[in-house]
């Protein structure tokens, strides 16, 4: 049997973080996606709690991956296409610090390589930007609520969520 980690991604709205990951990993080490709630102070958070934005947390996508198929560094790579991490407390046009650019770690590992990463993609495409994401341990997670998961494929979805590659 195989091993897994967990690699935690904030990048604007859950829900296209979310089908983002599942549709380019789902048969690449992708084992489980559950979109959630980190980096915030407030116990059991409601999304309803989350989009006033006092909370402190960020919108974020847990995923399981199996690291025999795919690298962590890989995620985090993957990570910075799909949004513009110059940008401060929003992607597009979600703006608050729920829809932060975020890489919460679970282990010194992967704070190493997150950092490696972050670097080799500001030389190669934002030399003269700050890359306004934050590389932190991930701390206390709070699933979404079920309604949430998994909403891409289902009729959930209100509002768009397209990718942001920059």
């Amino acid at each position: 049997m195989s091993s897994s980690e967990q690699a935690i991604f904030a990048n604007g709205c859950f829900w296209g973080t979310e089908h983002m990951f599942r549709k380019h990993f789902g048969n690449k080490g992708l084992l489980d996606a559950k979109v959630g709630y980190i980096g915030g102070s407030a116990e059991d958070p409601s999304y309803k709690q989350v989009c006033t934005g006092q909370t402190g947390h960020a919108e974020a996508l847990k995923v399981t991956f199996d690291p025999s198929k795919v690298s962590f560094a890989e995620l985090v790579e993957f990570h910075y296409r799909m949004h513009d991490p110059t940008q401060v407390d929003g992607q597009g046009p979600d703006r608050g610090t729920q829809y932060r650019s975020g890489i919460f770690t679970t282990s010194p590992e992967q704070a190493e390589i997150a950092k490696k990463v972050t670097a080799e993609v500001k030389e190669a495409h934002f030399k003269d930007q700050t890359i306004a994401t934050v590389i932190q341990p991930a701390g206390k997670w709070w699933d979404a609520e079920d309604y949430h998961q998994q909403c891409e494929f289902t009729s959930h979805a209100v509002h768009d969520s397209a990718p942001r590659i920059s």
